[in-house]
């Protein structure tokens, strides 16, 4: 197994069905001054299914009532964003959603990976949106609904789309969102489980619990294609099987398409997401 850079512009673009996934601003982190000072913001990403209905609909009848996992499906039928970077970053994150058609408003659901200020800074903006921030589940107005997320027990918000419980950077309630199904494999989106790609020799120094973050890091690295790391560039995993079938002829790997808006819904229901239809 190895890594190596996803190369493309900004904001690269992953279709997929029924979920693409589009990295709206890229992390960095960079030393600053004398020191240990950096200046540091955490990467935006925005999760799409292919069919979706109007968010006004999921404002109006939130199915709260029947607990958080129908919550949660309801919330993953519009757009997801997963975290928001630092307040300083309010108007960039503004003119990328912008940029992919999507007003603050449309959005139905933002994943905060942990409480850190650089990834959950600009949760304001999203005032009707349903939140899981770590561990803490709410529907807009601030009902927090239980739920059963674990290591060994993921929450499903959709096919092929679940939050997984990766703890270790920030303490024990870090999350990532894994999206199975692109056109790359499987997207990884981690927080700050990895700092950047080839971030072996600090992530340590950054970490509430290594020990848990080192086993969160392989349970991911076992599963991605790509991971998106909280502080640069995404990355590809590539394994050994894969690099066999691909010089011995077939290639199986695919480019991002890589654009400013994401690709068109098709207008045909999936399973899973016809509940989102108005």
């Amino acid at each position: 197994m190895r890594t190596e850079p996803l190369r493309g512009a900004s904001p690269l673009l992953v279709p997929g069905d029924p979920y693409s996934v589009v990295v709206l601003l890229q992390g960095y982190a960079e030393p600053e001054g004398v020191g240990d000072a950096v200046r540091a913001d955490g990467s935006v990403t925005l999760v799409l299914p292919q069919t979706r209905g109007p968010a006004s609909s999921h404002r109006k009848s939130p199915r709260g009532s029947g607990g958080a996992e129908a919550a949660l499906e309801d919330a993953a039928c519009g757009p997801i964003l997963v975290d928001t970077g630092g307040p300083w970053a309010r108007e960039a994150l503004l003119r990328a959603l912008a940029g992919q058609g999507v007003a603050p408003g449309d959005v139905t659901l933002v994943v905060g990976t942990h409480g850190h200020s650089d990834h959950i800074g600009n949760l304001g903006l999203f005032p009707g949106a349903a939140l899981l921030v770590s561990h803490d589940f709410c529907l807009p107005g601030g009902r927090y609904l239980p739920h059963g997320l674990g290591e060994g027990q993921p929450l499903r918000l959709g096919p092929g789309l679940e939050v997984w419980a990766t703890p270790g950077h920030g303490g024990q309630r870090d999350v990532s969102v894994v999206v199975a199904g692109t056109a790359l494999g499987t997207v990884v989106v981690a927080g700050d489980v990895f700092e950047r790609d080839g971030d072996e020799d600090s992530w340590q120094a950054l970490s509430e619990d290594p020990a848990a973050q080192e086993r969160s890091r392989k349970r991911v690295l076992v599963v991605a294609d790509v991971v998106v790391p909280g502080h640069g560039p995404p990355f590809r995993v590539l394994r050994e099987a894969a690099q066999t079938e691909t010089e011995g002829g077939g290639n199986s790997e695919q480019e991002p398409v890589v654009g400013e808006r994401s690709p068109p819904r098709t207008d045909q229901p999936r399973e899973g997401l016809d509940s989102c239809k108005p």
